[in-house]
């Protein structure tokens, strides 16, 4: 058996604080805000997502502090490492070059949910 499935749309992240999230993801990383509503009961939903991109991301109340598993893209990690120390995001001291693998590193958000970004 074989899905229809052929895409990902959006994926979640859990966040104490909505506003202050998206402040950090709007606000540092420079993502945009796609979506922010409410739904069953007045629960927030709220999406971001770096201009032009398919994916979003759902910053959804919840307890962070979680390795997410995503990884963003960039075209410069070095130069996005530098702006994220210097705005003092919790960046890892240094962007990863191994052999045959393409630069990268690991940064968390205000709430410590890992995130890793790699060139391409």
């Amino acid at each position: 058996m074989t899905t229809l499935i052929n895409g990902i749309t959006t994926v979640a992240i859990p966040v104490a604080d909505q506003e202050r999230a998206l402040e950090f993801y709007v606000g540092t990383l420079g993502f945009e805000k796609r979506r922010d509503g409410t739904f069953g009961g007045g629960t927030r939903w709220l999406e971001v997502a770096p201009p032009g991109s398919a994916t979003s991301v759902a910053l959804v109340a919840g307890q962070g502090g979680v390795d997410t598993g995503i990884r963003f893209t960039s075209s410069d990690a070095g130069a996005d490492h530098e702006a994220l120390t210097a705005a003092g995001v919790d960046v890892d001291a240094e962007v990863l070059r191994w052999q045959g693998v393409p630069p990268m590193f690991t940064f968390r958000d205000p709430d410590g949910n890992q995130l890793v970004l790699v060139e391409i």
